[in-house]
């Protein structure tokens, strides 16, 4: 009788012993998956400080370093809109297609200038792109826009001016859609040879994340020459535009 007690009694302290072992292991389990969901929270409001915050400084200060002395960078010109400031102004970089290395490096210090489009001035669709959040944010104030307001677009060597259309609630599209950047940028007309000179600017739809893309299109209106000081209202033809668009632009047409 007594061995079969001290075995019962083993046999419970085994017993025992396991079950304090298999709830230290679910504590221990708990607490790791805690601190890694604490871990992964304090990361993502990291990434979202950074998108929102933190590219901003950081784009903010290129563009203030470029515009400082911006005939001396790649950039093509200033973009200014007294709609959105009286002391508003952003450079303008060469931006490729828009989408692929050089046109995101372009979007994270100004507006982006899509190179398969025309040339300041020039007869076809001069476009560019810019951010509505992150990354300087330079188009965060685009609903502002209204029709019959100006754009100027400073160059080496001119100052063009174009009067808007639209607003900048007028014209909303799916990221999927490419009439804005056609040479009509008229979703009816784009198989149109150009005849005017126009400027299209193009953001996101929301402040955050979207996949509709706001739309204004100017007219051309005006060009001052800067070194004369005279003002005509005649378009460059189309492909025929000498304007110096700085270092970052090859001659070449694509």
């Amino acid at each position: 009788m007594r061995a079969a007690r001290r075995a019962g009694a083993t046999i419970a302290a085994v017993t025992e012993d396991t079950e304090v072992k298999q709830r230290s292991i679910v504590r221990m389990f708990i607490r790791s998956v805690g601190v890694l969901m604490i871990l992964a929270g304090l990361g993502f409001l990291g990434w979202f400080a950074w998108q929102y915050w933190g590219t901003n400084i950081v784009a903010q200060q290129k563009q203030q370093q470029i515009l400082d002395d911006w005939t001396n960078t790649d950039a093509i010109g200033v973009l200014r809109a007294p709609r959105l400031g009286v002391d508003y102004e952003v450079p303008i970089l060469p931006g490729s297609n828009l989408i692929d290395a050089k046109g995101t490096a372009a979007l994270s210090k100004g507006v982006a200038w899509y190179e398969n489009g025309a040339r300041p001035g020039e007869i076809g669709n001069f476009v560019v792109a810019g951010h509505r959040v992150t990354h300087g944010e330079p188009f965060t104030d685009f609903p502002k826009l209204r029709s019959g307001d100006k754009v100027n677009i400073e160059t080496r060597t001119r100052v063009y001016t174009y009067v808007l259309r639209n607003s900048g609630t007028d014209i909303v599209v799916p990221f999927t859609e490419s009439w804005p950047l056609d040479s009509v940028p008229d979703p009816a007309r784009t198989e149109e040879d150009p005849t005017e000179a126009v400027l299209t600017m193009v953001t996101c739809t929301e402040l955050f994340h979207t996949v509709d893309r706001s739309v204004v299109i100017g007219d051309l209106t005006s060009v001052r020459d800067k070194k004369s000081g005279e003002v005509t209202t005649a378009a460059t033809p189309k492909d025929g535009s000498t304007e110096d668009l700085g270092p970052g632009v090859t001659e070449a047409r694509p």
